[in-house]
């Protein structure tokens, strides 16, 4: 998607930053609204809708995972969580809440652009109403959901019904982080959100079948203590 003038609402309290985002950002085109605290982002997302949401955690009057709770109960719009808190349970918790992905600070502006293209192309997905009748690709590999049809270098993989929707999941989620709970609600329900040894199991079948070197995936990402991520380098 063309970055130009897609217009991003950033909730950043700390100066230095908030001015390095502002400059590298507006550098490319993109319209940056600043907020320093929640009560001004939440004034801000309403009066002026913006395409993307970059948020702290750390914020003078709140915190962040629960303003991304707030935006979740009515916005699908992408939220990236920009944090110096490096810990797996900060990353979980802000992607169960509904953030689309987390950057651990310090970071580079092209990892930071490369985030912000994965996450407007899967919101313009979401918004054209993506059947299942679209066919998927990401590099070599293939995915027709109408004939249920997984191809690797063109070549037809034969996956178990449930490796297909978990396949088919994580692809249509490609380049975002998807947590174990989030996985597990999807494909397996609500009661099986603590069956992380399960689905390891799953995503090591996945491998052998899909990666050429399964101990080295360059398709199905770990997320270390976190979850997966589809690799999506568009």
């Amino acid at each position: 998607m063309n970055p130009i003038g897609t217009r991003i609402l950033l909730v950043e309290d700390e100066t230095p930053m908030r001015r390095f985002l502002r400059t590298a950002l507006s550098a490319r085109e993109f319209e940056v609204i600043e907020t320093t605290n929640i009560r001004e982002a939440r004034l801000s997302v309403t009066a002026h809708p913006p395409e993307i949401i970059l948020l702290d955690l750390g914020l003078p009057d709140g915190d962040g995972i629960a303003f991304t709770h707030e935006v979740r109960a009515w916005s699908q719009v992408p939220i990236i969580v920009l944090s110096a808190r490096g810990r797996e349970e900060d990353k979980v918790l802000a992607l169960d809440a509904g953030a689309d992905d987390y950057l651990t600070k310090p970071f580079g502006v092209n990892e930071l652009l490369a985030r912000i293209r994965v996450a407007l192309r899967h919101a313009g997905q979401l918004q054209a109403g993506m059947s299942h009748e679209t066919v998927l690709k990401i590099g070599p590999l293939h995915l027709n959901p109408e004939r249920r049809e997984v191809r690797m270098h063109d070549q037809i993989v034969a996956l178990t019904p449930i490796e297909y929707r978990l396949l088919w999941h994580l692809a249509r989620n490609a380049g975002r982080v998807l947590t174990h709970q989030q996985i597990l609600k999807t494909i397996w329900g609500p009661h099986y959100t603590h069956q992380t040894h399960t689905l390891r199991v799953f995503m090591a079948q996945l491998r052998r079948k899909i990666e050429p070197d399964p101990a080295h995936p360059q398709l199905l990402m770990t997320e270390m203590g976190v979850g997966y991520r589809m690799r999506d380098d568009g």
